[in-house]
């Protein structure tokens, strides 16, 4: 099969607080950050290196990147995008197609349902069969989705899955 145009990851935020005045000021957990550490690692152990970042503004998520990036040894900075704190799946996807093509691979971090969402719509079904077995489990907190994009992003339509991992520290 051929090199993939982009590679694309799709996470969901790590495990949460429970107690704030609103949800978005929700911080993450002593495990929420040990399992984005870990979702990290096994990032690197794979070899993904963004080179760029879309993370939701919501602390827990801007956490779940910092954390996650550390872990990974990445240095690339992420863009805050405070839309996608309540994002629809189509909104999301207007992100990743609006990013320069420079980017060859690019981690975009929010929450759910629409990250879980936003996974199975660009699920093409010609990926990883244990992947999207797992995947179809659902899409928990840590989890993380690896897409290889065949096409520019503005024109992002289905991606395949080559890889679906929920960190756990």
């Amino acid at each position: 099969m051929a090199e993939p145009q982009h590679l694309l990851v799709v996470v969901r935020h790590a495990k949460a607080e429970q107690g704030r005045d609103t949800d978005f000021e929700r911080e993450l957990t002593d495990d929420g950050r040990a399992d984005a550490a870990a979702a990290g690692r096994w990032l690197a152990d794979r070899g993904v290196t963004p080179d760029c970042a879309v993370v939701s503004a919501a602390p827990r998520a801007a956490q779940t990147w910092s954390t996650l990036a550390a872990a990974a040894g990445w240095s690339v900075a992420a863009s805050e995008d405070r839309g996608l704190y309540s994002a629809d799946p189509d909104t999301v996807l207007d992100v990743v197609r609006a990013l320069d093509e420079h980017c060859r691979c690019a981690v975009v971090v929010g929450h759910n349902p629409t990250m879980g969402l936003v996974a199975q719509l660009l699920d093409d079904g010609e990926g990883d069969p244990d992947a999207d077995r797992s995947m179809a489990q659902g899409f928990p907190t840590s989890a993380v989705a690896v897409f290889a994009v065949d096409s520019s992003w503005a024109d992002l339509g289905s991606a395949r899955l080559t890889a679906f991992h929920v960190g756990r520290g």
